[in-house]
């Protein structure tokens, strides 16, 4: 990573040294906002949260290893004084940036932007050095430590942006300015936020519309199959370039088969055809393969080179369609990340095609964030459990939108359901549940805490 001394920090934060006797103290190791994971040498970035203030952790930030603080009042450290910690942090990936000459791709997309950026950030370092954003490190703070990490010998920065407001995607776009643009898709997450699709398409084309003109190398790369992120093309001066299944499509895959789970196919691109075999779990992880062969394809990566680095890809992400083999012979796929109507349909698929004619267990919990849709989206969810054919759903939380969920799926199929009041009485439940060979999917979204517990029940094997 690129080293900055506490001098040039505060020159491009406009911030004030306290504490500090030597200005050309040099931060050279990692640098985050959580004072456990600041590396030797490292800044801490003391944000004030609505529960907790990061400048009561600075102590601990100290012990670990950091050199510096970036914060908003004088801490008995040295520490950068800022008015914004924020706003200072994105200024100082500007700076950083300008200083690596890295491309920027960025992604964004109802669902699947994780997985996406693992697999693309892997084919890239094929093409040149890539840093991209670690785990969904995708806000105003995350973004910018992700830049952070980045080298003077860094080719590409693969960002993942998120929004849960208008603007969102336009402000981490202007830290970071995209010369390739990728959106996915566009779904029901955070629909409770924006309040219909449409208004969440129109967050997602900002980064469309932050793109540089076609002739000056901007590239927006769109999914064909879903019409509201096509519609996108008319909000951009860049190159369009789309992928999909439909024949129209500049990048496209044939001959699709999943076994097991995991997916291969026929790519497709203006240069030639090669095969693809996926190891990532997941029908749906087609569609992400595509956009990153047609974000690397427009990187100047030949058809060959891409289809054997997506094929030798591997799951980076914990709690995303994460298999975990326990000793007694239960399969658990930790699907538990997060979840909204897209994902529970694709991990449901997932668990079926991976279990084959082993028995079926669903552990499910509540999708937050879904506004006046939740309660028929939880039924949705019932219903496609039942057309599946799963043999056991376990509901987890005791509220309307579970109960409508099991009440749907009730009458569908002759299924066993069982249900857990929250995490802490699941685990006995399904100790006495399950028996070697079952297949069980864990799926909720993160708030509900089943990310942990999906690891507890690995761990754990009953006597």
């Amino acid at each position: 990573m690129i080293t900055l001394t506490l001098k040039e920090i505060a020159d491009a934060t406009g911030g004030v040294l306290h504490d500090a006797p030597d200005p050309q103290m040099r931060v050279t190791g990692r640098s985050a906002s959580d004072s456990r994971e600041v590396g030797s040498g490292g800044m801490f970035v003391a944000v004030a949260g609505a529960r907790v203030d990061g400048h009561d952790f600075v102590d601990q930030a100290v012990t670990t290893g950091a050199t510096c603080v970036l914060a908003t009042r004088p801490v008995g450290v040295p520490a950068v004084v800022v008015p914004d910690v924020t706003a200072a942090l994105g200024r100082l990936a500007q700076h950083v940036l300008t200083r690596t000459g890295a491309q920027v791709v960025a992604l964004t997309g109802s669902a699947g932007k994780t997985s996406t950026k693992d697999l693309l950030a892997q084919v890239l370092a094929h093409h040149g050095d890539t840093v991209a954003t670690p785990g969904s490190f995708n806000t105003e703070i995350g973004l910018p430590l992700t830049v952070m990490r980045a080298a003077e010998s860094t080719r590409y920065l693969v960002l993942e942006m998120g929004a849960r407001h208008l603007g969102d995607i336009a402000y981490l776009a202007s830290l970071t300015p995209p010369q390739i643009g990728v959106v996915l898709n566009v779904g029901s997450a955070h629909v409770g936020e924006f309040g219909s699709r449409e208004a969440i398409a129109t967050a997602k084309g900002e980064l469309v519309e932050s793109l540089p003109p076609a002739d000056q190398g901007g590239v927006a790369v769109l999914n064909a199959d879903d019409e509201l992120v096509a519609a996108m093309a008319t909000r951009t001066t860049a190159s369009v370039v789309t992928y999909g299944t439909g024949e129209s499509a500049d990048i496209r895959a044939t001959g699709i088969q999943v076994t097991a789970g995991r997916a291969s196919f026929t790519l497709h691109t203006p240069h030639g055809t090669a095969p693809v075999a996926l190891r990532l779990l997941g029908a749906h992880q087609v569609h992400n393969a595509l956009a990153v062969a047609a974000a690397v394809h427009a990187l100047g990566m030949d058809t060959g080179r891409i289809a054997e680095a997506l094929s030798a890809a591997e799951p980076v992400s914990a709690g995303r369609l994460q298999i975990l083999e326990r000793a007694d012979g239960v399969t658990i796929i930790n699907d538990a990340f997060n979840a909204n109507s897209e994902s529970m349909r694709a991990g449901l698929e997932t668990l079926t095609s991976v279990a084959g004619d082993r028995r079926t267990v669903a552990v499910l919990g509540e999708m937050k964030e879904l506004g006046d849709t939740a309660k028929s989206a939880h039924a949705d969810v019932g219903r496609l459990v039942g057309e599946l054919g799963i043999d056991v759903l376990v509901t987890v939380g005791t509220t309307d939108e579970m109960t409508a969920l099991a009440d749907a799926a009730r009458p569908v199929s002759p299924l066993r359901i069982e249900s857990a009041d929250d995490p802490d009485v699941l685990l006995p439940l399904l100790n006495r549940l399950l028996k070697s060979g079952d297949v069980v999917l864990v799926k909720a979204s993160k708030s509900v805490g089943l990310e942990k517990f999906a690891n507890i029940l690995h761990a754990e094997v009953p006597a």
